[in-house]
């Protein structure tokens, strides 16, 4: 008989925190991207990419509620076209970070930048199969016949890791942000977009070594 007050096995939502906790704490592409930007161009365009970030796992989170990333597991090849257009994404990334912008422009002023780097954290985490993997693998063993539905056991869990990757995230970003103005400041300039830039594409490669499968 479902339980009547709790949507989801009290037991379990303590286990699910650890797990997701330690997956979140687990160095990858999110978590070197987002330090990478923060470093390099402030708190707040690490913010507006934290919140890109949340709203693609939550994309995958609600598709995995309804099945619908299954077809990743059922179909390598969807596995695959999603991998290699993340990896490239990454790799886009790193050549629009060389290039840099306009001499004295200050991308995190820029509103549009912000608007930007919310759109780039969307779409890399969109393209990162590991995130559709992680609701398809880790979260239906946490779920309970005998409480809610499955459909809302599983929204409910993926909203509290939800929580937990904004906090994670958060924390990298202020971390990232605040050392790199003691360290050096806001640096501008060739070196300083070469950094970046190499830093994005060993993130990209990272990527393709995670998810090769």
């Amino acid at each position: 008989m479902p339980h009547a007050l709790w949507p989801v096995d009290p037991s379990v939502i303590l286990p699910f925190l650890v797990a997701v906790s330690l997956i979140e704490l687990t160095p990858g592409p999110n978590m070197g991207w987002l330090a990478l930007v923060a470093a390099g161009r402030g708190r707040t365009a690490g913010l507006a990419a934290v919140a890109g970030i949340t709203l693609g796992l939550g994309v995958w989170m609600v598709a995995s509620a309804f099945g619908l990333t299954r077809v990743l597991l059922i179909w390598p090849v969807a596995f695959q076209i999603v991998r290699w257009a993340g990896v490239a994404f990454l790799f886009w990334l790193a050549w629009e970070a060389w290039r840099g912008g306009e001499p004295g422009r200050d991308p995190v002023a820029d509103g549009g930048t912000r608007q930007g780097l919310f759109l780039r954290g969307l779409t890399g985490n969109l393209l990162n199969p590991k995130a559709a993997v992680f609701y398809v693998a880790l979260l239906p063993t946490f779920l309970r016949p005998d409480h809610g539905p499955a459909l809302t056991q599983a929204l409910v869990l993926g909203s509290l890791h939800l929580g937990v990757s904004v906090i994670v995230h958060g924390t990298i970003v202020l971390g990232a942000s605040r050392v790199a103005v003691i360290a050096a400041g806001r640096v501008e300039g060739r070196w300083t977009r070469a950094a970046m830039a190499l830093g994005i594409a060993v993130v990209a490669v990272w990527m393709a070594w995670e998810t090769r499968g």
